[in-house]
């Protein structure tokens, strides 16, 4: 499974909620609004389509109420600006957090594939997600262009961290299983060319050409040391031990 397609499966849970922020809140609300209606020989519950809580001057602060079909609880700081909101979509909760100029910062949603936190840019386009699904916890950072730099995961018990470059290429590969570690080094065209890795057996380092050629092959084997150079036909040229 590619950057991108983690990627996908983490935003699918956040797209449809659009409103956030504290359950006590909305406790509160509905708790003084059933003390305001009577509860003494009364039904303790109250329906209403909204509630609205505001300050000594009328200003309003917090709603609680029905926003495109779902629920949501929104959040206003003193200059009326929204800051948080708390709903629940048909894929699950989200609770969304807004800077001071109203741009969109972070979001954290439960979806059917796992938990997910985005983090935004004062533009509000997505830098980071952490998400958690079937497979594993997964770290994606992402450049001011929308490309995926970097993943940070762990898929069913290999843990591996992904480089790319500007275009989005991968160009470097880290990865530690139960067998050992290794570290790969790709070109821009996505070919292996530097496989470094060590295992039960000891340490190695290939390099191969454009081709993908195996020229130069070093290891340690059981305290052994060798090294081998071969030609662009795989023959090898020289060889010690």
């Amino acid at each position: 499974m590619n950057i991108e397609e983690r990627m996908e499966k983490m935003e699918l849970g956040l797209q449809r909620a659009k409103r956030c922020n504290r359950m006590l809140l909305a406790v509160v609300l509905l708790a003084a609004a059933a003390m305001a209606a009577g509860m003494a020989g009364r039904e303790d519950v109250v329906r209403a389509k909204e509630f609205i809580l505001v300050d000594e001057n009328g200003k309003r602060l917090a709603s609680l109420g029905m926003f495109m079909g779902e629920p949501a609880l929104s959040l206003f700081d003193e200059n009326g600006k929204h800051r948080a909101s708390l709903g629940v979509a048909k894929t699950g909760p989200a609770l969304f957090l807004y800077d001071e100029n109203g741009k969109h910062r972070a979001s954290l949603g439960v979806a059917k594939t796992g938990p997910a936190l985005f983090l935004y840019d004062e533009n509000g386009e997505p830098r980071s997600i952490l998400g958690v699904d079937k497979d594993g916890p997964g770290l994606n950072l992402v450049d001011e262009n929308g490309k995926h730099r970097s993943f940070l995961g762990v898929i069913k018990g290999v843990m591996g961290l992904d480089m790319a470059d500007e275009n989005g290429k991968r160009l470097a590969l880290l990865s530690v299983d139960k067998k050992g570690s290794r570290l790969v080094l790709l070109d821009e065209n996505g070919k292996d060319r530097v496989n470094l890795g060590v295992d039960k057996d000891g340490p190695r380092l290939n390099l191969v050409d454009e081709n993908g050629k195996n020229r130069v092959a070093m290891g340690v084997y059981k305290g052994v040391t060798g090294l081998a150079l071969a030609d662009e036909n795989d023959k090898v040229i020289w060889q010690v031990p």
